[in-house]
């Protein structure tokens, strides 16, 4: 089983292209999507939370007040050491439960994708092959200001912030195999490139 760790910053359009490699195919295990089950009313790591980072995150419905939790941990790296703690080793359970639910359905690729990638030495001797979509800072403030309208807790400064702490462009592309460059080109070109990407893997 062909093993795909895909990495990209906040806005690069890395979910996208994970969407793309799923139509070969690939089973997709979205790193972000479990964090949110694990934060969502009854998710296993919001005891935890609740206890070490205060009631006030909490929402009304049992979930994690995620805009509230973002400006925490963007503001105290102590506070996101400690929800990393509490949060990563859940998240490395249900990949590896996922994956193996994967093996034996017997398919035949499965795409990591994980934000955090490049930032993780554990994540290499796991894969077969690192896919990075870079892009642009700008151009990442301006996708996840126009995906998140609406919402608060979504500013330029808090984009900034985001980008501040994850890896930088340099680092994640030292760290791939395969680097997409998806800036300036339209979601039509995004889904070739893809595409090609899939096809040279065999899928």
């Amino acid at each position: 089983m062909l093993r795909i760790g895909l990495t990209g910053g906040i806005g690069s359009g890395k979910s996208t292209v994970a969407k793309h490699l799923s139509r070969f195919g690939a089973a997709i295990i979205d790193a972000d999507a479990i964090s949110r089950q694990l934060t969502a009313p009854g998710g296993a790591a919001l005891p935890r939370i609740a206890s070490q980072l205060g009631a006030n995150v909490m929402q009304a419905d049992g979930s994690m007040n995620r805009d509230v939790v973002r400006a925490l941990v963007l503001e105290n790296p102590a506070a996101r050491l400690q929800l990393e703690a509490i949060i990563h080793p859940l998240i490395a359970q249900e990949t590896t439960r996922l994956a193996e639910v994967a093996r034996q359905t017997g398919v035949c690729c499965v795409v990591y994708d994980i934000p955090l990638l490049a930032e993780s030495a554990r994540w290499r001797s796991r894969l077969d092959v690192v896919v990075v979509v870079d892009c642009r800072n700008a151009t990442q403030i301006d996708r996840v200001i126009a995906r998140e309208s609406g919402r608060s807790g979504w500013t330029v400064q808090a984009v900034e912030q985001v980008i501040a702490v994850q890896a930088s462009r340099a680092q994640r592309r030292a760290a791939a195999d395969i680097c997409l460059y998806n800036d300036g080109i339209s979601l039509a070109v995004l889904a070739n490139i893809t595409d090609e990407i899939a096809c040279s893997f065999g899928l």
